[in-house]
C-alpha cells in the first residue's frame, strides 16, 4: 500500500504578501505548467528545438510513468526487472559497493540512502543489514587522503577475508558518468578498478557496473572490458534530473530500497501536477509562493529546513538542482539546506535576526519509521526533565517545530511547510519529482532555460587546461 501525497502549506507565509498577489500569478504559473508539459512532445518529436530551449531535457517528466508501464507490459524483460536482477547479484557477491559519481550522478542516491536506510547501516553486520552491502560514495572530489583511506579500508577487508565466504571482503563498483570524461569520477575509477583487478582478478567483469551514455569514453571502455552489466543513461534527461533513471535506481536497488515505490511516488506526483488545480497543487503553489517572495520582497535565499536527521542529503541534492537550473544570467535564488534542531544552534541566529532575504520552507518527516523513543524518568532529576518524563521524542520534536515557527512569525519572518506522511520510498519519489517539476516551472516562468549548466563546464575546461600545462 502506497502513502498518500505529501502536502504543501504556505498559509503562514501568505499574510506577508500583498492581497491577491498569488491570484495575480495564477495565469502565468498555469501557462508555465502548460509549457513544461508541452516540452515533452517537442522533445520527442525530434523537431528543431528553439535556441532559447536548447538544451531541452524534458524526458524526466514522464520517465517514471514510462518505466512503470514498461514493467507492466514487459515483466522480467523490463528495465526495472533488469536493474533488480543486477542489484540482487551485487548483493550476493559483494559486501561493499562503492558508488562513483559527482553532482547528479551521485547526490540523488546519497539522498535516498540517508533517508531510507539505517543511519548506521555500514556499521551493522551483514546479517543485521539483511545481506545489503555497505555503501560508500567516491569520485565526487579529488581529495587524495579521503580516497586513499577508503581504498586502504577495502583492501584490508579483502586481505582479511581471503579465505572466507564468496561475498566477505569483496567490493563492487558502480561507476556513473554520462560521458566518462568527468575528471573526478574518471580518476577515482582508475584507482578503484586497479584495486578490484589486483584483489579479485577475473571476477572484475561481474563486480564493476557502469551507468553511462550510449556513446563516450566510459561506454567505449565498457565495451572493451566486456563488463557483465552496463546501464544506459537515457537521452533527454540531464544529470540533476536523473535520480529516477539507472543513475539512482541501480544503487538504490543494491541498497535494498523499493525502486518500484520510488517510481510510483514520482508518477503520482506527476499526475497531481497535471491535474490538480492552482491553490491545491503542491508544485504550482510552491513555485508561486517562492517566486512571489523573491520578486516582491527580495527573498533571494531559500532555506530548506529539514527536521530530524534523514533528509539533509535531499536538501543538498535540491541545492544542486536549483543552483544549476536557475542560477544563470546573474539571476536565481540561492538555496541553503539546514537540519533542525541542529542548526538552530548555528545558522538559526541569522535566520531569526539577520537579513530579511530568506524564505524558510520546512520539510516535516511525518511518522517515525521505528517505535518512538520515550524520555525516561529518573529519581535524581538533576537535569529537571522529569516534568517531560514519558513524552515521546516526536512530541518533543514537534514542540521544537512549533516553537521555531512561532518565533519566526513573531518577528514577521515567513515560513511554509512540505509535510511528508512518513519517510519511505513512495514519499521520497514524490518529493524528488515535486522539486524537479517546480524548478522547471519556475524556469519557464522567468524565461530562464532550466536545463543545461554552462557555468559548470567552464571550470572543467580550465581544470584540464591547467593539468595539461603542469
Amino acid at each position: 500500500m502506497t502513502s498518500p501525497l505529501l502536502k504543501y502549506d504556505a498559509s503562514a507565509a501568505k499574510d506577508y504578501l500583498n492581497n491577491g498577489r498569488l491570484d495575480e500569478l495564477r495565469s502565468a504559473i498555469e501557462e508555465a505548467r502548460d509549457e513544461t508539459l508541452n516540452d515533452i512532445p517537442l522533445w520527442q518529436s525530434g523537431d528543431k528545438v528553439p535556441k532559447e530551449k536548447d538544451p531541452l531535457d524534458a524526458g524526466f517528466i514522464q520517465w517514471p510513468e514510462e518505466l512503470l508501464l514498461n514493467l507492466k507490459e514487459q515483466g522480467d524483460n523490463s528495465l526495472v526487472a533488469r536493474i533488480e536482477r543486477c542489484a540482487a547479484r551485487l548483493r550476493e557477491t559483494a559486501d561493499s559497493v562503492v558508488v562513483l559519481g559527482i553532482g547528479g550522478s551521485y547526490m540523488g542516491m546519497r539522498a535516498m540512502f540517508e533517508a531510507l536506510n539505517n543511519p548506521f547501516h555500514n556499521e551493522q553486520s551483514r546479517e543485521q543489514r539483511q545481506g545489503v552491502p555497505r555503501i560508500y560514495f567516491e569520485g565526487w572530489n579529488v581529495d587524495s587522503d579521503n580516497q586513499k583511506a577508503l581504498l586502504d579500508l577495502l583492501d584490508a577487508r579483502a586481505a582479511a577475508a581471503a579465505d572466507s565466504s564468496e561475498s566477505a571482503g569483496r567490493t563492487a563498483v558502480i561507476v556513473i558518468s554520462k560521458s566518462g570524461g568527468t575528471l573526478e569520477t574518471a580518476t577515482a575509477f582508475r584507482n578503484f578498478r586497479a584495486l578490484l583487478e589486483r584483489r579479485f582478478g577475473g571476477d572484475v567483469q561481474q563486480l564493476i557496473v557502469p551507468v553511462t551514455g550510449d556513446t563516450g569514453r566510459l561506454r567505449d571502455l565498457s565495451n572493451d572490458a566486456k563488463f557483465e552489466d552496463v546501464f544506459s543513461i537515457p537521452d533527454g534527461i540531464g544529470g540533476r534530473f536523473s535520480v529516477l533513471t539507472p543513475v539512482g535506481l541501480l544503487p538504490a536497488a543494491v541498497a535494498g530500497i523499493d525502486i518500484r515505490s520510488l517510481l510510483q511516488g514520482a508518477a503520482d506526483m506527476t499526475e497531481h501536477f497535471r491535474s490538480a488545480g492552482y491553490g491545491n497543487n503542491a508544485v504550482l503553489d510552491y513555485t508561486a509562493v517562492s517566486h512571489a517572495f523573491e520578486i516582491d520582497q527580495g527573498m533571494t535565499t531559500r532555506i530548506l529546513s529539514t527536521w530530524g536527521c534523514k533528509l539533509e542529503a535531499i536538501g543538498l541534492w535540491y541545492d544542486q538542482l536549483l543552483s544549476e537550473s536557475l542560477g544563470k544570467h546573474e539571476l536565481g535564488a540561492t538555496p541553503l539546506t539546514v537540519v533542525n534542531t541542529r542548526d538552530l544552534h548555528s545558522r538559526g541566529q541569522q535566520h531569526q535576526e539577520g537579513r530579511r532575504d530568506k524564505l524558510i520552507t520546512n520539510v516535516l518527516p511525518g511518522q517515525t519509521s521505528s517505535e518512538p523513543l520515550t524520555l525516561p524518568g529518573r529519581d535524581d532529576d538533576f537535569d529537571q526533565l522529569n516534568k517531560f518524563a514519558d513524552y515521546k521524542l516526536p512530541r518533543i520534536l514537534q514542540a521544537a517545530i512549533d516553537g521555531t515557527n512561532k518565533a519566526y512569525a513573531d518577528d514577521n519572518r515567513p515560513t511554509a511547510d512540505i509535510s511528508l506522511p512518513a519517510i519511505n520510498a513512495h514519499t521520497v519519489g514524490q518529493l524528488f519529482q515535486m522539486l524537479m517539476l517546480a524548478t522547471v516551472v519556475e524556469g519557464r516562468l522567468v524565461r530562464t532555460n532550466p536545463y543545461g549548466q554552462p557555468g559548470v563546464e567552464a571550470y572543467k575546461k580550465n581544470m584540464n587546461a591547467f593539468l595539461a600545462k603542469s
